[in-house]
């Protein structure tokens, strides 16, 4: 199944970081865990319009690694896969050379 945002809406990967233990070397259980804020663009949507009615594009594309809020976008599952919808305004930035990192 494929999505395709409306509008200034982005559809997030969060990348979950690996680390299960503490340096100290205890393990942390799933429901201590803090939620990432670093994702993956997966979608983008065509832009956003201004008063005018011109269409403004958006300044992320798919594939682009992203940082965002704590409570950031509106969680969604698709095809067993969970995924964040959010406003471009509320990514807080993007990471540069990201994209060859999370394809590692």
């Amino acid at each position: 199944m494929k999505i395709r945002p409306l509008y200034d809406r982005i559809v997030v990967k969060r990348i979950e970081d690996s680390t299960e233990k503490t340096a100290s070397g205890l393990f942390i259980p799933d429901s201590a865990k803090e939620k990432p804020q670093e994702g993956e663009v997966i979608a983008v949507g065509a832009g956003k319009r201004n008063d005018d009615g011109k269409l403004i594009p958006l300044d992320v594309k798919a594939g682009d690694r992203i940082l965002f809020g704590k409570y950031s976008g509106s969680d969604i599952k698709l095809d067993g896969n969970e995924y964040l919808i959010m406003r471009e305004d509320e990514v807080l930035g993007v990471l540069d050379g990201g994209a060859n990192k999370a394809k590692a």
